[in-house]
């Protein structure tokens, strides 16, 4: 069973997402799963609304895809809510059944930024608003608005927990008097090449690292630092833990020791992980590197509780999720939803209007603050690793 999640506009909302994720997460509503609208609401006050999201493989992609249903239910619409298993070809042909199906507005978290010009084209012959969620669709004029974080500063705050893992900054991101001189062997992770996010992300964190490397303080001993030598393709975190042990293999295997590890997503950081500890890091005279993250899955926050994975972000997607709601709904009323910035995302088509919402770094110290009283996550399952 997935964990719980809300969409929340309000406390009567609270009962009515939890459910949906509940219905979400036991349908098998995934592709294959059969028919993407059982359980859905019955759409009195509105029409049918597709929501495309990348996969199931990720917690985080199903509390987006239960939060963004939720949301539309309430509303009075009908959610023909897809997952599709990270295969590019099956998004297509489900945003493709979605305009068939007579959907009014589509939601589309993409597994591939570029790979969905057709269906778009479609979109647009048909009317059909376009919100792009979370991952930035490019290449294509069809995409009407954006719903996200503010991606840049998420690598700013991956970086500077990094520095502070390191004593290099404080809890406020202020740098200390007394700081270690160092140098510390880094090592940099980058998220998937076709995920747009993934490239905010990494200008974000290296533009915050670049004056410790000028400075010496820290190095990259395996000299990897580009993002075309640093990607994980699909965010996998096999991939990204293959890539480590090859670190270890090439790399430090004349006595050396990695002091910290830039990671751009919870899953990749598992992976690095698991890793490190097969080399034994984290038992007897060897400390675990620093490790950051992203997204605040329950299996990471229990390892920063329990003082292995250092960071992570936490980006809540009950906020993302009723955005993406607001933005609908206010298309569907024949309006233009509220953006906050109408100059940083470019898809190399157009800038496409967006709205961004701001994240938070979790440390050990904040778990309770940031996830547990404000229902993201409870005290069993931070404790236990496992949603309920």
């Amino acid at each position: 069973m997935a964990r719980k999640l809300w969409y929340t506009r309000g406390l009567a909302a609270v009962a009515t997402g939890a459910m949906a994720l509940a219905l979400a997460a036991c349908g098998g509503s995934g592709a294959g799963g059969g028919d993407a609208t059982e359980g859905a609401g019955d759409g009195e006050a509105g029409g049918l609304v597709g929501v495309a999201m990348p996969t199931e493989t990720s917690e985080r992609w199903i509390a987006d895809g239960a939060a963004v249903q939720a949301g539309l239910e309430e509303a009075g619409y009908e959610v023909d809510l897809q997952f599709a298993a990270d295969d590019i070809p099956t998004q297509q042909q489900q945003i493709d059944q979605m305009i068939t199906k007579g959907a009014e507005a589509l939601i589309v978290a993409a597994i591939d930024g570029t790979a969905l010009a057709g269906q778009l084209e479609a979109a647009a012959a048909e009317g059909i608003p376009v919100i792009s969620y979370d991952r930035l669709i490019r290449d294509s004029e069809n995409v009407d608005f954006y719903v996200t974080f503010d991606n840049y500063n998420v690598g700013v705050q991956q970086a500077t927990s990094l520095l502070v893992g390191l004593g290099l900054l404080d809890a406020e991101g202020n740098e200390v008097a007394d700081a270690p001189a160092g140098p510390f062997n880094v090592e940099l992770f980058a998220g998937s090449l076709d995920d747009n996010n993934a490239h905010f992300f990494y200008d974000g964190a290296i533009d915050t690292l670049q004056p410790y490397f000028d400075a010496g303080t820290l190095v990259v001993k395996s000299g990897q630092t580009d993002i075309e030598q640093t990607n994980t393709l699909r965010w996998l975190q096999e991939t990204a833990q293959k890539r480590m042990e090859d670190l270890l293999t090439s790399t430090y295997n004349d006595g050396s020791v990695v002091a910290g590890v830039l990671s751009p997503y919870d899953g990749l950081s598992r992976g690095i992980i698991t890793a490190l500890q097969n080399s034994g890091y984290g038992s007897g005279d060897q400390p675990m590197p620093i490790v950051t993250g992203q997204d605040a899955e329950i299996a990471s926050v229990k390892l920063i509780n329990d003082g292995v994975q250092f960071s992570t972000i936490f980006k809540d997607t009950r906020k993302l999720a009723e955005q993406a709601v607001v933005a609908t709904e206010a298309y569907l009323a024949g309006e233009e939803p509220e953006a906050n910035d109408t100059e940083t995302y470019d898809n190399g088509v157009k800038v496409v209007p967006s709205f961004l919402l701001e994240s938070d770094i979790v440390y050990k110290d904040n778990i309770q603050s940031l996830l547990v009283d404000s229902g993201y996550w409870t005290a069993d399952e931070v404790a236990s690793g496992v949603s309920e």
